[in-house]
């Protein structure tokens, strides 16, 4: 009777860390506003870190210690060519806010001719996209 009892309290504890919230980063955006939206930034952040990563993340840089930081710029040139610049930081937290001391750094680039704007927004996604990839995999091995 006793062992069922210790059994069962590993279970129950075992079970908890299984079913544990997936951790929350802070993540602020910085982008121009026509090649990436706020809430665009932050959708491919969220597609790019699953759940697992996240835990297995937290462990090592705490949600309430670091957040991400990213920012996408760029435009035309006179002849007509998309340039685009992506760049993702780890940065340490205080409190609500995110110190601009990135402990990782992450900078993606890219240009392209006869781009419509449509298609430097695509090119924009990509590039942050490698950046955060980027980032990430400095951070922990997958």
């Amino acid at each position: 009777m006793h062992i069922s009892k210790l059994l069962a309290a590993a279970l129950l504890a075992g079970a908890s860390t299984l079913h544990a919230a997936t951790p929350t980063y802070l993540v602020m955006d910085f982008s121009t506003e026509a090649l990436m939206s706020k809430s665009d930034a932050l959708a491919i952040w969220k597609n790019q870190l699953d759940d697992k990563q996240l835990k297995r993340l937290n462990k090592l840089y705490p949600v309430s210690k670091w957040g991400f930081v990213s920012q996408v710029e760029g435009g035309f040139t006179a002849d007509k060519i998309c340039v685009v610049t992506a760049r993702a930081m780890l940065v340490p937290r205080s409190g609500k806010a995110l110190v601009f001391k990135p402990n990782k750094s992450s900078t993606a680039f890219d240009a392209k001719a006869n781009a419509s704007l449509v298609d430097c927004k695509a090119l924009a996604a990509v590039k942050l996209k490698e950046a955060i990839a980027s980032v990430d995999s400095s951070l922990i091995a997958l």
